[in-house]
């Protein structure tokens, strides 16, 4: 796919870091599968994934750490 953000360059499949932050807190999710931009490095992530980080980032907050870094887990 091309990527919407630089237009330029296509994505490939690979792994990711997403980091959120919510008020106080930052959470960090590494090796989360991805596509890629070749180009820019923006990464997209399908519905599946997407909705898996989301699950993994409400239970990371639960434990009201400031800062707090998991693996994605399949």
């Amino acid at each position: 796919m091309k990527c919407v953000i630089c237009k330029q360059g296509e994505t490939q499949p690979g792994m990711t870091t997403v980091t959120f932050t919510r008020g106080e807190v930052t959470l960090v999710i590494k090796n989360v599968p991805a596509d890629i931009c070749e180009n820019c490095g923006e990464y997209y992530l399908n519905d599946v994934i997407s909705r898996k980080v989301m699950a993994m980032a409400e239970e990371a907050l639960k434990h009201n750490q400031e800062v707090e870094v998991i693996q994605f887990a399949a």
